[in-house]
């Protein structure tokens, strides 16, 4: 995937549901408080996560455990499924953060080789991305008590989710502008010529 669709789709995805929350604040406050605790997006999340954990696993060529790889798969797929079952307090909030690990290492990966500071932006946004995982991961009913202090009025939902939405645009015009700037002019530029070493005169 290239850096500007990563971008529109992150974008899109992040602002465009804050324009619930603009036009129906209270029905967005009930959504959003239900989350934490809702087993079915729980279980969707952390499936997603543990077949997204497993493919990226699988991927790897490191011969250091190329041996281990079939157990290291199996044991990890049954971590995923064993938590559906017996750890389903907060399962929303887990499956999310792990998805949200995920996905910053997906982005991070993507916005690395473009040749641009606005790749900053991705890159900045993902480690926010890690440090929230893992903080949900470790206290999940942080999530629970920041929806609750962002949803407490009808006025901080408008206003959250309108800097959500701003925010989201932003990086959506970044994908739609300067990312695809970027790759049109890497596709159109020549190689760079082979450097020769000349031998060293004695």
């Amino acid at each position: 995937m290239k850096l500007s669709t990563l971008a529109i789709l992150l974008g899109l995805g992040f602002g465009l549901p804050q324009i619930y929350g603009l036009l129906k604040p209270g029905r967005f406050r009930e959504a959003m408080r239900k989350f934490p605790r809702s087993e079915a997006w729980g279980y969707a999340l952390v499936l997603l996560g543990t077949a997204w954990f497993l493919w990226n696993l699988k991927q790897e060529n490191i011969s250091d455990f190329a041996a281990y790889k079939p157990y290291m798969l199996a044991g990890f797929g049954l971590v995923g499924v064993a938590t559906c079952i017996f750890v389903r307090d907060f399962l929303a909030v887990r499956g999310f953060a792990i998805v949200l690990l995920l996905l910053a290492k997906f982005a991070l990966d993507i916005q690395r080789w473009a040749e641009t500071d606005w790749k900053n932006v991705i890159a900045t946004w993902a480690y926010m991305w890690v440090i929230a995982g893992i903080c949900f991961t470790i206290w999940p009913w942080w999530m629970r008590d920041w929806i609750n202090w962002n949803t407490a009025t009808d006025r901080r939902i408008r206003i959250g989710s309108g800097l959500r939405l701003t925010f989201g645009l932003f990086v959506a015009i970044l994908g739609l502008s300067v990312f695809r700037h970027v790759e049109a002019q890497a596709e159109t530029s020549p190689p760079a010529p082979p450097t020769v070493e000349r031998p060293v005169n004695q």
